[in-house]
């Protein structure tokens, strides 16, 4: 099974180059959906897929974009300033294999030392646990299926992960991967 990663951006030249030097695509697709960028992140985009597409700004709307462009059975939806795990793809493929699960999606990291932020990333685990809702910066994966079967994304201006993290969790099990999304 292959996977379709939708990143939706806009102006994201200073941190999109470490996130796509991240991805070893194994053969997997990239959509990059841009809402109206001004810098240079499409020549960023440009280095790294040729499967870029023009969107409305918002992340709710650019989201639903790539995912009606994706061309694979496996939507993994990535922020630009998100770092995958090494092992990503097996990890999505060997989830999404279980029965019962709609979803999925990985622990959250950030990339900044301090105590401060430790106390932020066991925030995040303590409410993803007892919520079993994850944030979108926890890069969130389904089948393509799931995905229509749910409605995709609402049009939403804010916490749209949350909303179709709701409705995922009605339509089957989402899984919290131990392996951690690195966030710039």
């Amino acid at each position: 099974m292959k996977i379709s990663i939708i990143i939706p951006v806009l102006n994201e030249e200073k941190i999109l180059s470490k996130t796509l030097s991240s991805i070893n695509l194994q053969g997997n697709e990239l959509i990059i959906v841009d809402g109206g960028s001004t810098d240079n992140t499409l020549e960023i985009a440009k280095k790294f897929t040729d499967k870029i597409i023009f969107s409305k700004k918002g992340r709710s709307t650019q989201l639903s974009a790539g995912a009606k462009a994706a061309s694979h059975n496996i939507l993994f939806f990535l922020h630009a300033d998100c770092i995958p795990p090494q092992n990503t793809f097996d990890l999505i493929r060997k989830t999404l294999n279980i029965k019962g699960v709609s979803a999925g999606s990985f622990m959250f990291g950030i990339d900044l030392k301090g105590i401060p932020f430790r106390i932020i990333e066991l925030a995040v685990f303590v409410r993803s646990l007892i919520t079993r809702i994850p944030y979108g910066d926890q890069g969130l994966f389904m089948t393509k299926a799931a995905y229509q079967e749910i409605g995709g994304f609402n049009d939403l201006p804010i916490m749209e992960d949350i909303d179709i993290a709701q409705r995922l969790k009605k339509h089957g099990r989402i899984v919290f991967l131990r392996e951690k999304m690195i966030v710039s």
